[in-house]
């Protein structure tokens, strides 16, 4: 089983969804509303998007009585995901156009840390112990 986020968003779901597959990688899929066949849409709008790998999302343009995602008082958490060569090139391609909040820095505890804002709005923390960094 598959714990992920589903992000709706505000008409940059392909946009946002192609650039975290450039971010860490995987197996991308996008559905279109007319794919669906919905007319509640732009024929072009992502009614359904996956990104599977190393971080799974599922993402969507907001209809127009959707709200789209804001991030207020949460980020999303790669704390040990991954080696922390990995957690680091994935900390700079999300903090390309995005804002850093926090440096990724080593902490007075040995681990390392720091956080981002994508451009799209999401808010990640990433982190690594020492050891997962040989």
């Amino acid at each position: 089983m598959t714990q992920a986020l589903y992000l709706w968003f505000p008409g940059t779901a392909r946009d946002a969804l192609s650039s975290y597959h450039r971010v860490f990688g995987g197996e991308l899929e996008l559905h279109t509303y007319a794919d669906f066949g919905r007319t509640d849409g732009p024929p072009d709008a992502i009614a359904h998007g996956v990104l599977a790998g190393p971080v799974t999302l599922f993402g969507t343009d907001a209809g127009p009585d959707d709200a789209s995602v804001s991030m207020t008082g949460a980020s999303i958490a790669l704390l040990g995901t991954a080696d922390g060569e990995t957690l680091s090139r994935w900390f700079a391609l999300l903090a390309e156009g995005g804002t850093v909040v926090d440096p990724l820095q080593e902490r007075a505890w040995g681990a390392s840390d720091g956080q981002v804002v994508d451009r799209f709005g999401l808010r990640w923390l990433i982190g690594f112990e020492p050891d997962a960094a040989a």
